[in-house]
C-alpha cells in the first residue's frame, strides 16, 4: 500500500475529478485521516468536514448512530460504521464520507472483537452505504492506527474510481 500523504493526494484528486467534497466520521482514528488530508496545502476546496465521535455519545449526536444499533452491535460493527458514514454524509455538503470505527488497543479487545479490529464505511451520495472489515496485526495503538488512515484513504479512492468524473 501506498503512503499516507501519496494516497491522501490521490483522494484529494479524485474528489476534484468529480466535483464533490469529503467528509470523514472517525472514532479510533481520533481525526488522522482528516488531518492526512487537511496537511496538504489547498485541500480546503475538497475536504468538508470531520467529525471525531469518540464515545457513543459523540455517534449518536454527531452523527445519528441510533442507540439500538449501539445496543445490539456495538461499536465497532459493521451496522455502526454504516451508519456513521451515512449520517455524517447527511450532515455534511460532501458527496462522499469516510467512517472507521475499531479497536486501536492495547487494551479493549475481546474474542469476538480483537484489537487490530476495525470496521469502514464509505457513503457515496446516491448509492448504498458500503462497509468493509479489516484486522490489523496487533504490533502497536500507532501502527493499528495508521494502517487505518491508510486503508480508509484507499476504500475512498476505490469507491470514487469507479464514478464517472465531471
Amino acid at each position: 500500500m501506498s503512503g499516507r500523504r501519496e494516497l491522501a493526494e490521490k483522494l484529494l484528486a479524485a474528489c476534484r475529478a468529480h466535483g464533490i467534497m469529503l467528509a470523514t466520521a472517525e472514532s479510533c482514528t481520533g481525526g488522522l485521516i482528516a488531518g492526512a488530508l487537511t496537511d496538504i496545502a489547498g485541500s480546503s476546496d475538497v475536504v468538508d468536514r470531520g467529525f471525531v465521535t469518540y464515545s457513543n455519545a459523540a455517534k449518536m449526536e454527531m452523527v445519528g448512530v441510533s442507540a439500538a444499533t449501539l445496543d445490539a452491535f456495538g461499536a465497532v460493527s459493521r451496522e455502526t460504521a454504516v451508519e456513521m458514514a451515512a449520517g455524517a454524509l447527511a450532515r455534511s455538503h460532501a458527496g462522499i464520507a469516510i467512517a472507521v470505527t475499531g479497536i486501536a488497543g492495547p487494551g479493549g479487545g475481546s474474542a469476538e472483537k480483537p484489537v487490530g479490529l476495525v470496521w469502514f464505511g464509505i457513503a457515496l451520495r446516491g448509492r448504498a452505504v458500503a462497509a468493509e472489515q479489516r484486522l490489523f496485526e496487533d504490533k502497536s495503538r500507532d501502527y493499528i492506527r495508521e494502517e487505518t488512515v491508510k486503508a480508509a484513504l484507499a476504500l475512498a479512492i476505490a469507491a470514487l474510481d469507479g464514478l464517472h468524473p465531471q
